[in-house]
């Protein structure tokens, strides 16, 4: 029996396939858009929201070409077409062209910002597409248009233009040299203010970043009025991380209204616009009991904070498209660890530090790196262990470390159990072994830095008083 298939094109993104058709003595069949089939073949799961239809009369109707805001599904429902493409996004493949012949046994996927043009070869012609989008007066205005019979497109059309049929505004679209790209879509950040958040900004510097004071992500009404129609991922790096302040009642009902309540909104509001959800965890998530953990470990939080983190992920996971990233130790533009022990080697401090957790630091640029990976790779959607690679390390290993490159002696630093150093205080509960197994991000092509290479250029480039 015939399967579907689908092959790339020189354009980046545009696929073209072939639809089996089941024929018998009262006609023929075929799955338009079978959704397993075709995403296992490596279409995307786009998410179609409307079907459109185009009858066409006579041979020689010849439509676009239009750059439409969202991705498409085209196809035949009966005649014979001649198909054209062009990229008009911005970067290196802008104005390449690409054309096929469409039946009904051929599919062409079209992401957004590719321009669609297609001329019909017999009479009668039914021309179906399926978009990601809903059509609206207001989505015309952004549309990108290109002359259909620009020779620099190089387009050999089989029916010449004084005998195509065209619409009056088809007539008059302007020439390569004139059009403008189309916009990209853009990640959205929350959390945006945050040590994480301010590396996201770094590695996406055309996103919308928005702090916690231009959107409570706490408030539902406020998540579902986002405008997500030309996001092309929301990425949650907000989050209340005051380990111990969430033992308090204030810091508890903060912690699972942030870590938790508050994923459900953006979960919901990125199902509605048909977006992939990239949200951070943790590796407070686990007791720390297992040495290193893997992505399918069950979560066995201790303290209040990981359990948050725990109801967050599996908010997360409702949705179809979400990335959950775990990290640990996480260093960034803010009060960190690394700096805190950098500033007591200056001034000639002593300090004790604990000697029995065991993990590796990640360094926000490169968590912010792998989430462009995942992204910009469309990896498979679950969840991601990230931090640096290299061996595990103690806190106590690592303050040692930032001595030795401040001019310290290592040996200034003393070392205690957790159990020694919360004596007499209100902390909660941390995991004795954080290690992550970073097998799976590595299987998509993408090895984090060494932390102990990150570690020397974070202190060398720290100021000293």
């Amino acid at each position: 029996m015939p399967h579907h298939t689908l092959a790339p094109t020189a354009i980046d993104g545009l696929l073209v396939g072939t639809i089996p058709i089941h024929s018998d003595n009262r006609g023929w069949f075929k799955e338009n858009w079978q959704r397993a089939k075709m995403t296992a073949l490596g279409l995307p799961d786009f998410g179609p929201v409307q079907h459109s239809f185009a009858h066409n009369h006579r041979a020689g109707v010849t439509r676009g070409f239009h750059a439409e805001p969202w991705d498409k599904l085209v196809s035949l429902g009966s005649g014979r077409a001649f198909g054209a493409w062009v990229d008009l996004r911005p970067g290196p493949g802008f104005g390449r062209a690409t054309t096929t012949e469409l039946t009904p046994g051929t599919c062409v996927f079209v992401p957004r910002g590719v321009a669609n043009s297609y001329q019909t070869l017999e009479n009668d012609t039914d021309y179906t597409y399926l978009v990601n989008r809903h059509w609206s007066p207001s989505a015309v205005d952004k549309y990108t248009y290109l002359n259909l019979f620009d020779p620099a497109l190089g387009i050999d059309w089989p029916i010449p233009p004084e005998r195509c049929e065209l619409s009056e505004a088809d007539r008059h679209h302007p020439h390569l040299a004139d059009v403008t790209p189309m916009t990209p879509r853009r990640v959205v950040i929350t959390g945006a203010d945050g040590q994480l958040g301010r590396a996201l900004q770094q590695q996406f510097p055309h996103a919308l970043a928005l702090t916690q004071g231009d959107l409570d992500i706490t408030d539902p009404d406020a998540v579902a009025a986002l405008d997500l129609t030309d996001t092309s991922a929301l990425i949650n790096a907000a989050a209340h991380t005051a380990v111990d302040d969430a033992e308090t009642p204030t810091g508890r009902r903060n912690a699972w209204t942030i870590n938790a309540t508050a994923v459900t909104h953006l979960a919901s509001a990125c199902r509605n616009a048909h977006i992939p959800l990239v949200h951070i965890s943790t590796d407070y998530v686990f007791d720390g009991t297992i040495t290193q953990h893997t992505e399918d470990e069950p979560p066995t939080p201790l303290g209040v904070y990981g359990q948050s983190k725990a109801a967050g992920e599996q908010a997360a996971a409702t949705l179809a498209q979400h990335y959950l990233i775990r990290t640990s130790w996480v260093i960034g533009d803010g009060h960190n660890f690394v700096d805190t022990m950098a500033r007591l080697a200056d001034n000639g401090t002593n300090p004790t530090v604990i000697n029995d957790q065991h993990g590796r630091l990640t360094f926000t640029q490169d968590l912010a790196r792998a989430i462009d990976h995942l992204l910009a790779t469309h990896a498979p959607h679950g969840t991601y262990n990230l931090t640096n690679t290299g061996p595990t390390q103690t806190w106590a290993d690592i303050a040692k470390h930032v001595f030795q490159l401040r001019g310290r002696n290592p040996d200034d630093i003393s070392t205690c159990t957790t159990t020694q150093w919360a004596k007499d205080k209100t902390i909660a509960p941390r995991p004795q072994h954080s290690t992550l197994d970073l097998t799976k991000i590595q299987a998509t092509g993408h090895t984090p830095a060494p932390a102990y290479q990150r570690l020397i250029e974070w202190v060398n480039q720290t100021p000293r008083p």
